[in-house]
């Protein structure tokens, strides 16, 4: 089997394959109407909703803190777990290694076109979900099914496009959400053991041992749906974020000094044209947002699946928990990865193939020594594990839609069986499709953010012209 997999890699076909959804995938990320649509929606909705990112923030925080639950209230999950499984599939290896592929290509500058990704995504997550809860479909056993797929069909009578986002949300949850992480869980051991790194059949063998332990970690979650995806979720998304972020600020307080020099430098790359040059600052801008939306995943459709399962009657309420995973994502893990490889410098002169993890294996093992490799491993491990089992869920939800009820369990065992394969083999092509796959998802979703503005802006009138008291303190 081993064997017929490796020489079906290494197929000229697959190789052809490879190069065509590469180029596809450069082209459609690449692309500045592409970033601007998906940007430019995110500003549109902040002016609709009247910069709902700084007038509803302080009320998101309560929310999420429960003092507004009502166990009354329809619903399979808490606030927290809902806003823990979206977070488990949002901070995952783009916090690693897609902030440090932003700055080896776009330069410090890209930091900060990644904050603005994010401030501009809040008010994205915020349409996204409340209209995710507002056309929801709730069974009479209690089971909770939404995301954009439910917003198109019962919002716009859009049944085709709801269907073309189901399908590719189908599709990516396989190789984002699946192989993808599963081969970053191997790139992680192999920054914990760097024997894999110089041996191709080590790591192959390794892989195959890992793969199969994992498939069979994320089987005994997800086969429990929802709640136990939730209840996982909401213990290992604080814990791996505490952990990340102290081992990062430790890194920060040795370097406390150039701190105020990494964020001029960080200002100064983003946009001064005179100092750096037009074209550098054009790169930051590109890798920037391109990178931030890839990360937070704002308007993209597949954070409203698992926040459509919140216990609340209130669709604006879950709007304003999801609001906060392009801050936290974004603006707090991501922040932390890129301080580290400014402030250290492994940025300057780097070779041309310290990219991705490697450069910020690097920045934190220029102060932690052989510590910052296991931080970064670790990191990845865990950060694709809680990414792994949150997808699952958004594919489930997407198959059921399909398929009906009936589908649910086929596909969360084929899910798990790519678990092994996406360890153990070269997944070139399926980043690419990945990629372009989750893009054609973003696609009905922002058409339905743009269509149904108005609804949320009345919703959210609504909710703030109402007094709310608190269920506990």
């Amino acid at each position: 089997m081993a064997e017929w997999l490796s020489a079906l890699f290494k197929s000229g076909f697959l190789e052809t394959l490879t190069s065509w959804t590469g180029a596809l995938s450069g082209f459609l990320w690449g692309n500045l109407l592409t970033l601007g649509l998906l940007l430019g929606t995110g500003v549109y909705l902040t002016v609709r909703m009247g910069l709902i990112q700084v007038r509803g923030f302080r009320h998101s925080v309560a929310l999420i803190r429960g003092k507004y639950s009502d166990p009354e209230h329809v619903g399979e999950v808490s606030h927290f777990q809902a806003l823990s499984t979206a977070l488990s599939a949002t901070v995952g290896t783009g916090n690693i290694a897609g902030v440090a592929t932003a700055i080896a290509l776009g330069g410090p500058g890209a930091l900060f076109w990644m904050w603005v990704t994010a401030v501009i995504g809040m008010a994205t997550k915020f349409a996204e979900c409340t209209l995710s809860l507002r056309f929801r479909q709730v069974d009479p056993n209690g089971e909770i099914a939404g995301g954009p797929m439910y917003t198109l069909l019962n919002g716009l009578k859009m049944r085709r496009t709801a269907l073309a986002f189901a399908f590719f949300a189908l599709i990516a949850s396989f190789g984002i959400g699946n192989m993808v992480q599963a081969n970053s869980v191997v790139s992680g051991i192999s920054f914990l053991f760097p024997a894999l790194r110089e041996s191709a059949e080590l790591r192959q063998d390794v892989a195959l041992g890992v793969g199969i332990g994992m498939a069979l970690l994320v089987g005994l979650v997800i086969i429990g749906g929802i709640k136990r995806i939730a209840r996982v979720a909401s213990t290992l998304v604080p814990f791996m974020a505490v952990l990340y972020t102290a081992a990062a600020l430790i890194v920060l307080g040795q370097h406390l000094a150039d701190i105020p020099a990494a964020f001029g430098t960080i200002f100064n790359h983003a946009l001064n044209v005179w100092a750096v040059g037009g074209a550098a600052v054009g790169e930051a801008i590109r890798w920037g947002v391109a990178r931030g939306l890839f990360s937070n995943e704002a308007g993209l459709g597949s954070s409203p699946i698992a926040h459509a399962a919140a216990r609340t009657n209130e669709p604006v309420r879950e709007g304003l928990v999801a609001m906060m995973e392009p801050f936290i994502d974004t603006l707090v893990i991501c922040t932390m990865t890129g301080l580290v490889i400014v402030v250290t410098g492994v940025w300057v002169d780097r070779p041309d193939e310290l990219t991705s993890a490697a450069l910020t294996a690097a920045a934190f093992s220029h102060t932690l020594g052989t510590s910052g490799a296991w931080v970064v491993g670790i990191g990845l491990m865990l950060f694709a594990f809680s990414t792994m089992i949150a997808w699952s869920y958004y594919g489930d939800r997407s198959a059921r839609f399909l398929f009906g009820e009936r589908a649910v369990l086929p596909y969360r065992v084929v899910f798990t069986l790519l678990v092994v394969l996406g360890a153990w083999g070269p997944l070139e092509l399926v980043w690419n499709i990945a990629d372009i796959t989750n893009l054609l998802m973003a696609l009905p979703n922002l058409l339905s953010l743009i269509l149904l503005a108005g609804v949320v802006q009345k919703l959210s009138r609504d909710y703030f012209s109402r007094p709310h008291t608190p269920t506990r303190q």
